[in-house]
């Protein structure tokens, strides 16, 4: 049977600013992303059978249609009839890193690994193009998670527009394991407490998405400025998570203690990353945090920025 392994970036948050709502019940929102290192692996076999099967090897993570990758294989079905037909289903085994339910896409990436990958088990030949518009039906974060890079979004987050990619530029990532912030709750309360700065007319929600295509933390990835990158990054979310959740918090002050470029939590967390000026400095400030914080629970990551997404091994 034909197969196809792939690897599957997680990403991070730069900047994540709420404009406004949106008719649909989503938030009009501008955010930049970043594609990290720190990757799950995804292989797709053909079966041979008109079945999706799904294992994975993290027990937190469903093997049913409830998983997004698990999604992504029954829209290609869906879309593609008759390429299932001919080719029959899929056995999808994701080998889990990225950390689940972090606010680092990491379902998202897994879904976009498995389009990638029928379209190349089913000869479909899609575009990059077509790719993101059937990554839009399942999620905001999958038409990124296809490319990968550096890119400004806008609208629910599914318009891309890339920027020059960043590369080689070292973070430490903190997540306590049985920590978990939902996503629905962390807009839906943003909403109910800062709904009244909304943006509310059209023309002036177009014009605020636009105007972070010019601001200075744009200026500061495209002249690879690390250390000013570093002081624009920026996220509304903070605004209701950290009050919620402790443990948020006291994983930015920790990260604060020491020779970092900033931190920020990662789009509605509960992961919390720190920007460092080498590897060698992000492992130093890794130990002190483990050091400091003796939690089993934490989890703590040096990884990079990369300027790909999706990649077949």
């Amino acid at each position: 049977m034909r197969s196809y392994t792939l690897i599957a970036p997680a990403k991070v948050n730069l900047y994540l600013e709420i404009i406004g709502d949106r008719p649909d019940g989503y938030h009009e929102l501008a955010m930049i992303l970043q594609s990290i290192e720190l990757a799950d692996q995804i292989n797709l076999e053909a079966n041979g059978v008109e079945l999706i099967r799904l294992r994975c090897d993290n027990p937190q993570v469903p093997g049913d249609n409830r998983n997004l990758a698990y999604q992504a294989a029954e829209l290609m079905v869906k879309e593609f009839p008759d390429s299932f037909a001919t080719y029959g289903g899929v056995d999808i085994t994701v080998t889990k890193r990225i950390p689940v339910a972090a606010g680092l896409a990491g379902g998202s990436t897994d879904a976009a690994a498995v389009l990638v990958g029928i379209d190349l088990l089913w000869k479909l030949g899609l575009t990059r193009s077509e790719l993101e518009e059937l990554g839009a039906q399942l999620g905001s974060d999958v038409p990124f998670c296809i490319g990968g890079g550096t890119a400004i979004a806008t609208r629910r987050g599914e318009v891309l527009s890339p920027l020059l990619g960043l590369e080689d530029i070292y973070i430490v990532l903190a997540k306590y394991r049985r920590l978990e912030v939902s996503t629905g709750w962390a807009y839906n309360t943003y909403r109910s407490l800062f709904s009244d700065s909304y943006i509310k007319d059209t023309e002036s929600l177009a014009a605020r998405a636009n105007a972070v295509h010019s601001g200075e933390i744009v200026q500061a990835i495209l002249h690879e400025d690390v250390k000013e990158i570093a002081q624009k990054m920026h996220n509304d979310l903070e605004k209701v998570v950290l009050p919620e959740y402790s443990q948020v918090v006291q994983l930015k002050e920790t990260f604060g203690k020491y020779d970092i470029l900033g931190t920020m939590m990662s789009g509605s967390g509960p992961s919390v990353f720190a920007l460092c000026e080498s590897k060698e400095k992000a492992e130093k400030v890794k130990l002190c945090v483990r050091e400091e914080i003796g939690d089993s629970d934490l989890e703590l990551f040096v990884t990079r920025l990369i300027n790909h997404g999706i990649q077949v091994v």
